[in-house]
């Protein structure tokens, strides 16, 4: 393997943590070890391809306190951020996804336009731009200044640093506070979860929702999920660590909901104490305990079918490659890059990935260096198979790529089980 392993103590962008980032136990148990791998956002350019690459440990401990599943090992965020390449505007699932979300949040908690809504993490502005079409006044927070320029760009007033207390108060102090609050699918990239809380505390109105989707730790056990697991996505979250972190700032879960985005999430609604809450969290907190979602056992068979996936798919690729097959990659995701480096597919399995990012395109991936080219490319010359890496959409990447199946091409599913999907769904 080429590249750096970066030792603990030995460079700024990578610490290893001994606690719980929740409840501060020294009570975690590793239970998955990825090996060392890049990072899953760090495409190359072609003069890029003869240096040195960083990789770091990516493996998975378990809290027996509190139950969170997290990495420990953590890179420095203003490394992995500095130049972003996932664009949420350019993905129709997730436009429609945060249509609906803003919907909801507008209708369910009666946000009018007197009122402020803040997004953490807010990327490209398409969930506030939804918001700011009903005439609600919005503010991003956007770490990536890559990203925060193409919000304000869209006219989505953006700032361009991590959320903490000390940017909430400042936002207080200039606009009043946040009658909503989002972070969706960004919460679990912090390793300061509580400073990220000192900030929703301090921003929040009085009355104010705060909305956070996670991927759901349930799906990732059942489903196989290992390739969500990168160096970004710090912590796991089932249910229950996450009633223990709220309690802490005395807000509680009023409401809480399975949405099918990444894999499968959870769209929690969170506000401050004494406030009506449904029975819903019960419902999921009954089927995490019926999951032994607290047992050791659970997360080591999790283990052993990683490991068997593995080998199931790097053997159909080999064999269909024998067979002088034209294989490609779907969607230059970042959860593909953690299977391609773990499984060690490179180009000489995968010809090509196609992706609709234009920041990706023209680049390689990290660690295994897969030439990345735009959709035009699949549809020009089209492979014989494609491993569809962008899995979480296959039900439209299906109906959109119906030609390429009718005339022949089919695609490979990872997870939870390798398999050709030989069948053709219909669609709008």
């Amino acid at each position: 393997m080429s590249g750096n392993v970066l030792e603990n103590n030995r460079d700024v962008n990578y610490i290893h943590r001994e606690t719980c980032r929740i409840c501060g136990s020294k009570q975690l148990y590793k239970f998955l070890e990825l090996g060392p791998t890049p990072l899953a956002n760090s495409f190359l350019r072609e003069d890029q391809l003869k240096g040195k690459e960083d990789y770091y440990p990516l493996d998975m401990y378990f809290c027996r306190k509190c139950h969170l599943v997290q990495l420990s090992d953590i890179v420095n965020p203003e490394v992995m951020f500095k130049d972003y390449p996932y664009i949420t505007g350019t993905s129709k699932p997730m436009q429609k996804h945060f249509f609906g979300l803003a919907k909801e949040v507008i209708h369910e908690f009666n946000i009018d336009k007197n009122d402020l809504i803040v997004d953490i993490g807010s990327n490209d502005g398409t969930l506030l731009q939804n918001f700011s079409n009903h005439g609600i006044s919005t503010l991003g927070v956007e770490p990536a200044s890559n990203i925060s320029k193409l919000a304000e760009q869209k006219g989505i007033s953006t700032i361009n640093r991590f959320f903490n207390e000390e940017c909430a108060k400042e936002i207080r102090n200039e606009f009043g506070p946040a009658k909503a609050i989002t972070a969706t699918n960004v919460f679990a990239h912090a390793d300061d979860l509580n400073g990220i809380l000192h900030g929703v505390d301090a921003l929040l109105s009085d009355d104010g929702i705060f909305v956070v989707e996670v991927p759901y730790l349930l799906n990732l056990l059942i489903n196989v999920e290992f390739d969500t697991v990168y160096h970004e996505h710090l912590s796991y979250f089932s249910l229950h660590p996450l009633i223990w972190l709220f309690h802490n700032y005395r807000m509680d879960i009023v409401n809480v909901k399975q949405i099918p985005v990444h894999g499968g999430s959870l769209r929690i609604f969170i506000k401050r104490a004494k406030s009506i809450i449904s029975s819903s969290s019960n419902i999921f907190l009954q089927q995490e305990k019926n999951y032994n979602i607290d047992s050791l056992a659970t997360y080591d068979n999790f283990s052993k079918n990683v490991k068997s996936v593995k080998y199931e798919l790097v053997e159909l690729l080999r064999k269909l490659k024998g067979k002088g097959k034209i294989i490609s990659g779907y969607g230059a995701t970042a959860k593909g890059n953690t299977l391609l480096n773990y499984c060690k597919i490179g180009p000489g399995i995968l010809d090509y990935i196609s992706d609709t990012t234009p920041f990706k395109q023209g680049r390689y991936t990290p660690g295994m260096h897969i030439p990345v080219v735009s959709e035009n490319e699949f549809h020009a010359n089209p492979p014989d198979y494609a491993l569809l890496l962008a899995w979480n959409y296959a039900k439209d990447i299906l109906i959109k790529e119906r030609e390429y199946q009718s005339k022949g091409g089919r695609f490979i599913m990872p997870i939870p089980e390798p398999h050709i999907i030989w069948e053709l769904i219909s669609g709008e």
